[in-house]
């Protein structure tokens, strides 16, 4: 991992790096209204786009005009819906699609501009021109969505792959491929707004930099990615769920996960946690006053109920502040409600994450996402997360107290699950191990005389050919008839027939395999099942099969990604 070496990169590349202005945004009064006045006729009925509303934007330049687009790192894609079609100084293609959302959708055709963002300008971006939408995001006055995921989840990419074009890699690849002194990761740091000032919420969103104030983050040990190799999301393995003194153990559906651990989804495009029911009931239902509001999909709970909990990742906890655990309505109505929102696995994200965890854990925390470094082939690899703590318990108590009249608690501590792999460990005896060390010592020479062996059957054999053919021509008749053509001997290469299928010598099937990856936001194209190398505790090497989700929620010449 390259976290010990973030301080000095970091500190090399100051001038090179990339900080980014960011604010949060609530949705306007008037699109507010009809909630409202639902609420005013029916005060039982909660609405979640009354609470703590907000999205993190930034500004982007595409063709020489300026949008705001939220930045999600649950996506890949950049879409636009401009003020008019096509929007200004931009190339359109034929190529239209529909990205599908578990709330909304966005339609439009695949195009390309010159993009500006962080002061870095690429000459050609793809971006998803939007004709037509039906998104919550365009309720906040912003005109899109800038994904920061694996190019992997980009259908832009896809469908684009697919024409055998390699000009459809998302903004943040060709940011760090065409400026390459420019370290390979992004931070956040996501500020909340106190329920007395709504417009105290900033943040910064920075790219090779990192922030001075949290640069003790080198000091913290990275999170591999779930899987480890070519992940197609900001996944990590959560050890425990902590809430006061008791630890609440996970469990994951997902396929090759260790069992006794649960897939989370990093997601700073959406504000509220979603996780299994029970790990939800195991926050709020203890609660006195608190209930479960089943035609709602969330929990009522008593403003002045402090939650103090944590979550634990790779053996590391990270206390949330309980000002993000329970918030206020936004309607001057005093209810509040738990921002842990019970979904099970087939609703969260069928069978690839089991919880999605929203900004409500990471303003908690200060998060650098790592792309890992280039190989040869222009590809990323070994990424990791890291997470910084910014909570201090009895500090984050003495601020709820303060907002909602309690009394601050102290000397609030976890108890931090004990952590293990999985239960797919295999151990060996001394015994067997004596013996695989003993083959590991002589496998060398043993090969050797094989090969040697090998070598000279070989030998002997076309040494027995020569001298049969000679043989044979000593005995051939006279005036016996010779084949003139003597045919194509040179075997063919494998390559003129595409090698396996899906592979980069396979255009057609390559570009069909690229086509079908799954998006994160796009429940019109079916997946295949994509195969990928897992290496379990017990260091066997095995064939997993990952299979790609359709979950509810939304430079120069090179092959055809396969990122």
């Amino acid at each position: 991992m390259r976290s010990t070496l973030l301080a000095a990169l970091a500190s090399a590349l100051a001038v090179d790096a990339l900080k980014v202005p960011m604010r949060k945004l609530s949705r306007p009064p008037t699109s507010r209204k009809r909630t409202l006045s639902s609420r005013a006729a029916a005060a039982d009925t909660l609405d979640l786009s009354t609470y703590n509303d907000m999205l993190y934007i930034a500004n982007v330049t595409l063709g020489g005009q300026e949008y705001l687009v939220q930045l999600d790192t649950g996506s890949s894609d950049l879409w636009v819906k401009g003020s008019s079609f096509p929007i200004l100084n931009s190339t359109t293609t034929t190529l239209a699609h529909n990205l599908t959302y578990g709330a909304g959708w966005a339609y439009g055709n695949v195009s390309y501009a010159a993009a500006t963002f962080a002061d870095i300008t690429i000459p050609t971006q793809a971006f998803l021109d939007v004709v037509s939408a039906q998104n919550a995001v365009l309720d906040y006055g912003t005109s899109g969505v800038m994904g920061l995921g694996f190019d992997s989840l980009s259908t832009i990419d896809a469908v684009v792959n697919a024409t055998d074009s390699a000009k459809g890699r998302s903004l943040l690849y060709n940011l760090f491929y065409d400026n390459p002194e420019t370290a390979n990761f992004i931070a956040f740091s996501l500020q909340r707004q106190s329920d007395t000032d709504a417009d105290s919420v900033e943040g910064t969103f920075s790219i090779g930099e990192l922030e001075d104030k949290y640069a003790s983050i080198n000091t913290t040990t990275g999170i591999p990615t779930f899987p480890e190799t070519a992940p197609k999301r900001w996944n990590v393995l959560l050890d425990a769920l902590l809430v006061g003194d008791e630890s609440v153990a996970v469990s994951s559906s997902v396929d090759g996960a260790p069992s006794n651990k649960a897939v989370v989804l990093l997601d700073t495009g959406s504000s509220f946690t979603y996780a299994p029911s029970a790990i939800v009931n195991a926050i709020y239902g203890g609660i006195s006053g608190a209930s479960y509001s089943a035609s709602d999909g969330l929990w009522k709970v008593p403003c002045t109920a402090e939650v103090d909990m944590a979550l634990q990742f790779n053996g590391m906890v990270f206390p949330l502040h309980p000002l993000d655990v329970v918030i206020k309505s936004g309607t001057g109505v005093d209810v509040c409600v738990g921002t842990f929102i019970p979904q099970d696995t087939s609703s969260i994200g069928s069978g690839v994450v089991d919880w999605i965890a929203g900004d409500n854990f990471l303003r908690s925390v200060y998060s650098v996402y790592d792309f890992g470094d280039f190989d040869e082939q222009g590809e990323m690899g070994n990424p990791y997360v890291q997470l910084l703590s910014l909570i201090d318990p009895d500090e984050a108590s003495s601020d709820f107290a303060k907002e909602r009249g309690t009394n601050a608690r102290s000397g609030i501590t976890y108890n931090a699950a004990k952590t293990s792999s999985s239960g797919t460990t295999v151990s060996v005896s001394s015994d067997l191990q004596s013996t695989l060390d003993k083959i590991n010592m002589y496998l060398p020479a043993v090969l050797a005389i094989m090969a040697f062996n090998a070598l000279a059957l070989l030998v002997i054999l076309v040494g027995g050919g020569v001298w049969l053919c000679r043989r044979r021509k000593l005995q051939r008749e006279p005036g016996a008839r010779q084949r003139k053509n003597k045919g194509r001997m040179t075997p063919v290469p494998l390559e003129s027939f595409g090698g396996p299928s899906g592979s980069r010598n396979d255009p057609m099937s390559y570009a069909e395999t690229s086509y079908m990856r799954d998006s994160y936001m796009d429940h019109s194209m079916q997946s295949p099942l994509k195969n990928h190398v897992y290496q379990p505790v017990s260091m066997a090497l095995t064939e997993d099969t990952f299979v790609p989700p359709s979950p509810a929620f939304g430079k120069g010449d090179r092959p055809k990604s396969v990122a």
